[in-house]
C-alpha cells in the first residue's frame, strides 16, 4: 500500500480508496485526460490565488502612501509610523508575492 497526492485536493491518501475522504473524488473513473483537466484547474486557482494576494498587498501599498500625503502626518505620530509600516509592508508583500507567481508559472510550463 503506498501513499499518494489526491489529483483533486493534494492531501495524501492511500492508492488502495476508491475516493478521496476529503474532497469525495471518484478516483475509480480518472483517466489520463481527467487528471491533466484537475491539474490545469489547480493550477488557474492558485495563480488566481496569488493574483488575489498580488491586489491585496498593493492596495496595503497604496493605501499606507496615499494616507501618508494626504493626511499631511507628521513624523512620530502614530498616524505617521502606521502609514509607512503599512507602506513597507505593502511593498515587500507584492514583491514576494510576484515572486511566487513567476515561479509558480515556471513550475507549470
Amino acid at each position: 500500500m503506498a501513499v499518494i497526492n489526491c489529483p483533486s485536493c493534494k492531501k495524501k491518501i492511500s492508492d488502495k480508496v476508491k475516493s478521496c475522504h476529503y474532497c469525495q473524488l471518484d478516483l475509480t473513473v480518472l483517466d489520463a485526460d481527467k487528471i491533466a483537466n484537475l491539474k490545469r484547474v489547480s493550477a488557474v486557482k492558485k495563480s488566481q490565488q496569488l493574483m488575489n494576494h498580488s491586489f491585496i498587498a498593493m492596495l496595503l501599498f497604496c493605501g499606507g502612501f496615499l494616507f501618508l500625503y494626504w493626511q499631511d502626518a507628521q513624523p512620530g505620530t502614530w498616524q505617521y509610523i502606521s502609514a509607512i509600516a503599512s507602506t513597507i509592508l505593502g511593498f515587500i508583500l507584492y514583491i514576494v508575492t510576484r515572486v511566487r507567481l513567476i515561479l509558480t508559472k515556471r513550475n507549470q510550463a
